[in-house]
């Protein structure tokens, strides 16, 4: 499969909700970033589809723009979902960065504005303090302590 198509078929298992064929398009050294959950290795990363799968009954998935370049690539995708917290709907809008190995992706990168994120996720807390370090660490440490929950779950 070329670079183009194995990112294709990764957001088009995404949007069918396909956390299993998501996993294939992984090389197992993959390094995930993101600004939510930092860095993840493969197990984390794939884990962290999953559950985000499975918490998303109303997630949609779109990406256009998508490039491959060598062992490099690069998409643009986003979600619209309801926030599981607050119930509020969310229209997230990211560009995605890809290293790629053995014609697996072995690095993925997700980069989007944390703080707009916040702002509909949160609505008035998001807009007043989602910028501040306190809140995003907060954030953070949430959202890595619901992907460690989920993994042991998984694992039980």
């Amino acid at each position: 499969m070329s670079h183009i198509g194995l990112i294709e078929h990764f957001y088009k298992a995404f949007s069918q909700k396909d956390a299993h064929a998501m996993k294939e398009c992984y090389h197992p050294d993959l390094r995930f970033e993101d600004p939510v959950f930092g860095v993840l290795n493969y197990q984390e990363a794939c884990a962290m589809w999953e559950m985000l799968i499975k918490a998303g009954s109303d997630l949609e998935i779109f990406f256009d723009n998508v490039i491959a370049e060598g062992e490099h690539g690069s998409v643009d995708w986003g979600a619209n979902y309801s926030f599981s917290k607050t119930g509020r709907k969310v229209s997230n809008k990211i560009h995605a960065s890809f290293v790629f190995k053995d014609g697996l992706i072995v690095a993925h990168t997700d980069r989007f504005d944390l703080y707009r994120w916040a702002r509909m996720a949160f609505g008035s807390l998001g807009y007043t303090v989602g910028w501040t370090p306190f809140f995003q660490n907060k954030l953070r440490a949430t959202a890595r302590k619901n992907l460690d929950t989920f993994m042991r779950k998984e694992k039980a």
